[in-house]
């Protein structure tokens, strides 16, 4: 998962992020957050991993995931959508609806109401939030190794709504 999470955010965030950022994040340092968030499970914390197997041209192993537990923060949504990671050579096959919908219906079966997810501004990929039906309802600064970005907050209220655009997901044959 930490690979993953790496290599999405030296892909992504190349040219918004300073580069000796992106450089010194640690893989083994990620695998630890990582490993103590699954174990503590705080607010029902969960993650959801797509696998390839060995017959994609682009690899095997761990090609996404996505985590999501109740809101670390009151006030934007119930539940949260903590990270959605996938690889490049892996979009544009519905295995990010999947994720989000795993995830939707974890947070459900927790009892929330509502779902959000923070993204950076620059994320080229915040279309996929937006055509998924969710709502900028928050905007705030960051600040990564001296560079201020904006993140912003999309939130389904209710949560049905991203149950119902990730429905429609077929599997692949």
């Amino acid at each position: 998962m930490a690979l993953v999470h790496l290599a999405c955010w030296r892909g992504t965030y190349a040219g918004i992020l300073p580069d000796a950022y992106l450089a010194g994040i640690s893989v083994s340092q990620e695998a630890a957050q990582y490993e103590r968030a699954m174990m503590l499970r705080r607010g029902g914390h969960a993650g959801f991993v797509a696998v390839a197997d060995g017959n994609e041209a682009a690899g095997s192993g761990v090609v996404g995931f996505a985590t999501g537990g109740l809101a670390r923060r009151e006030g934007l949504a119930e539940g949260e959508i903590e990270t959605l990671y996938l690889l490049e050579d892996f979009r544009e096959r519905g295995i990010g609806r999947r994720l989000m919908r795993a995830t939707a219906s974890h947070l459900a079966s927790l009892g929330a109401q509502s779902a959000f997810a923070w993204v950076l501004e620059g994320n080229p990929s915040r279309w996929f939030y937006e055509r998924l039906g969710a709502r900028l309802v928050a905007r705030e600064g960051l600040n990564f190794g001296g560079t201020p970005v904006q993140q912003l907050a999309y939130a389904w209220d209710p949560i049905h709504t991203l149950l119902t655009a990730t429905a429609t997901t077929k599997l692949p044959r």
